[in-house]
């Protein structure tokens, strides 16, 4: 088998994990095929790197060490500055989430207060009429006692005119009946 090859057990596919009846077993099956198909990949590794491998003298296989080892370094880094990059383009999304979102709610503040500003206009002047319907009101109150007064007078008036006109009534009667008694 080649080097670059893996089998299905290596993969994990129809590998069952573990819960119902045999699981365990297979698992261990599959894996008992992987470490016999990873020893024939290095056998195959082995053969092919006594083929074809060179031999170098001790610097240049230190500077080929130094190289690689720049080289994982390099590649590392690459990977981090990539996260970074990553990381600061969701924060910039995030930032300006942040102020789209801001800018919403000051606007909305601003409805609020503008809407919290009409209302407190309108009962204000709700306010100002009613105090001007409560002066008409006590006015017409006033009024209305007043004449209520001045009815109680006149009443007063027509009762005393009416008393001294059956009283003048009763003196006339009283008088003509006293003629009539002397003209007899």
């Amino acid at each position: 088998m080649q080097a670059g090859r893996s089998t299905m057990a290596e993969k994990g596919v129809g590998v069952s994990s573990g819960s119902g009846g045999g699981g365990g077993g297979e698992r261990w099956k599959a894996a008992l095929v992987n470490i016999s198909e990873m020893a024939t990949n290095l056998d195959s590794l082995q053969k092919l790197l006594l083929k074809k491998a060179v031999f170098v003298d001790e610097e240049t296989f230190a500077k080929a060490s130094l190289t690689s080892e720049q080289a994982r370094t390099i590649k590392t880094l690459e990977q981090r500055v990539e996260a970074l990059e990553r990381e600061l383009d969701a924060a910039i999304s995030a930032a300006a989430r942040a102020r789209s979102e801001k800018r919403q709610a000051e606007a909305a503040q601003r409805t609020a207060e503008l809407r919290a500003q009409e209302l407190t206009r309108e009962l204000e002047n709700t306010t100002k009429v009613f105090k001007l319907h409560m002066e008409e009101l006590r006015s017409q109150k006033e009024e209305i006692a007043k004449k209520e007064s001045e009815i109680k007078v006149l009443e007063a008036i027509i009762q005393t005119f009416v008393m001294l006109y059956f009283y003048v009534g009763f003196l006339f009667q009283v008088q003509l009946a006293a003629l009539a008694i002397l003209v007899d």
